[in-house]
């Protein structure tokens, strides 16, 4: 990893060498994108079908295109029995959590006959995409979907990319079947985004796209967007790690690597305070890459955007932290929580030596799907939220109306909508 001095030019080129990540400096394959989009829209199923064979390699039809009750079951028999009791237990973390972020409807009445509320209604039908192949990640399919059955969505409609034997990762059948998918199709890439955004013979249209995908499934994601609402447009995973001379470095170092095994595009930063603790991080960093399996992704992605910033002091160092906003910010200091009271952009935030990040993708129940590329200055971790909209509920008696109008009239008649005044205006006349 790459060890420098944490100063105002090192955090600007840093954050240039973030951004070009994002999935917004990837258009030269919009083009390709737009027209999957365009084929699918027009000819539905058959263009789905030629997508499916052309890149899965598998001849989809109208009567294997959804996966069977049978195909869920053989799913299960796949797995160590272990792995699904896990899978459970993480589904149930997950909706313990998001069950306490759901909220009610609410009404104000006014003894003047005023009712102001807000209504909230669950998303009716959302879609779900999810990777396939060697990127398959039953993890991802719990924090989707259990979030959306939490709100009260009616209907989640799964699509996955199927292997040239028209099967589905078991771990992701399961995973599907635990959280309450509804409905499940082998259909992946831009395709399967456009099939969900516009709907197809076999396919329904939904309301809502969510999860993550390739830089084809971001760019399809983000294409039709105000057809349908997307969560967010996803980029390569992130770690920031702040620690103090009390930090154990065997430990930032493992935390770093869990990151950096993504791909060759994550990236895993150390700020610290101390620069024992950063040589010291440094060389367990390196005796790890030499045992793990994924070593030469862990490689490429430490060598492109592997960092460990050293701070004069911790007030810098959280400057800095603000700046990049991580996508998962793990707080190794002397007192985590109070350190943590100062931090303003972070997607999640793991306080102490024994809240490594993997505990958040797997277990804890918070959710893992989460802003990068800085959008934690703006973006949150997927919620029950994103699942409900709201509706805004207005009632007045006419003795109310009447104490206010004269007030609307001139309001209106100030912006030139005289219809607007008149409207209120016809309510009184004698």
């Amino acid at each position: 990893m790459k060890i420098l001095e944490l100063n105002s030019q090192t955090k600007k080129n840093i954050l240039s060498d973030l951004l070009k990540r994002s999935p917004n400096n990837y258009g030269q394959y919009e083009e390709t994108v737009n027209e999957i989009l365009r084929n699918v829209r027009e000819n539905g199923d058959r263009a789905v079908f030629d997508y499916t064979l052309k890149f899965d390699r598998f001849a989809l039809t109208p009567e294997n295109i959804r996966v069977t009750r049978e195909e869920i079951d053989e799913a299960y028999e796949k797995l160590d029995p272990e792995l699904i009791k896990v899978l459970k237990k993480s589904a149930e973390n997950i909706r313990a959590f998001h069950t306490k972020q759901l909220r009610s409807s609410w009404f104000d009445a006014k003894p003047d006959g005023t009712i102001l509320g807000m209504k909230i209604t669950p998303i009716e039908k959302v879609g779900v995409y999810v990777p396939g192949g060697k990127a398959a990640y039953p993890s991802s399919v719990l924090m989707n979907v259990v979030p959306a059955k939490v709100a009260g969505v009616d209907r989640v409609i799964m699509t996955t990319p199927p292997g040239a034997d028209g099967k589905v990762n078991p771990g992701t059948l399961a995973a599907a079947d635990i959280a309450g998918v509804d409905e499940i199709y082998k259909v992946g890439g831009a395709q399967a985004i456009a099939a969900l955004a516009f709907g197809t013979e076999s396919i329904t249209k939904v309301d809502k796209i969510t999860g993550p995908g390739n830089i084809f499934v971001a760019l399809a994601k983000k294409a039709v967007y105000g057809y349908v609402s997307i969560d967010s447009i996803a980029g390569p995973s992130e770690i920031l790690v702040l620690a103090d001379e009390t930090a154990n470095p065997r430990y930032a170092a493992a935390d770093l690597l869990s990151q950096a095994e993504h791909d060759e595009l994550a990236s895993a930063i150390l700020i610290t305070t101390s620069r024992e603790l950063a040589q010291t991080v440094n060389r367990e960093v390196e005796g790890f890459v030499q045992v793990l399996e994924r070593r030469e992704i862990i490689q490429k992605s430490l060598d492109n955007y592997g960092y460990i910033l050293i701070a004069e002091s911790m007030e810098d160092a959280i400057d800095a932290v603000n700046e990049i906003a991580s996508e998962h910010l793990e707080i190794l200091t002397k007192n985590p929580f109070e350190t943590m009271t100062r931090i303003r952009n972070a997607g999640a935030i793991f306080l102490g030596e024994h809240a490594s990040e993997p505990l958040g993708d797997y277990f804890a129940g918070p959710n893992h799907i989460l802003p990068t590329n800085g959008t934690a200055k703006f973006f949150s971790p997927v919620n029950v939220d994103d699942f409900i909209k709201k509706s805004s509920i207005i009632s007045y008696s006419r003795e109310a109306l009447e104490t206010v109008s004269g007030d609307i009239q001139l309001f209106a008649k100030s912006e030139g909508l005289t219809a607007h005044a008149n409207s209120i205006k016809v309510r009184f006349e004698s």
